[in-house]
């Protein structure tokens, strides 16, 4: 009895650590996202759709949001290296 309520344990505790690796990988890119850039952009309508600088403006806050996320799998990426090479044993 006590095995088994152990591999129960096991189990959820796995699939809890899987589903937060799954809901860290979606990316930040929503609907409303785009809009931010959208708004951004366009701020006190000096740029309009289309244009070059509206585009430029664009691929800009791409790079950012991709250099963002890029920053953010490598802390986590080293937080586990950390984690692994440097175990907390009571």
């Amino acid at each position: 009895m006590r095995h088994h309520l152990a591999r129960i344990g096991l189990v959820l505790l796995t699939t809890l650590a899987l589903t937060a690796c799954a809901a860290r990988n979606e990316g930040t890119v929503t609907a409303q996202g785009n809009n931010d850039d959208d708004s951004y952009c366009r701020a006190n309508n000096t740029v309009a759709p289309g244009s070059p600088e509206y585009v430029a403006c664009r691929k800009d806050r791409d790079v950012q949001r991709q250099r963002a996320e890029a920053r953010a799998d490598r802390r986590q990426r080293d937080l586990g290296e950390y984690m692994l090479n440097n175990p907390v044993r009571p």
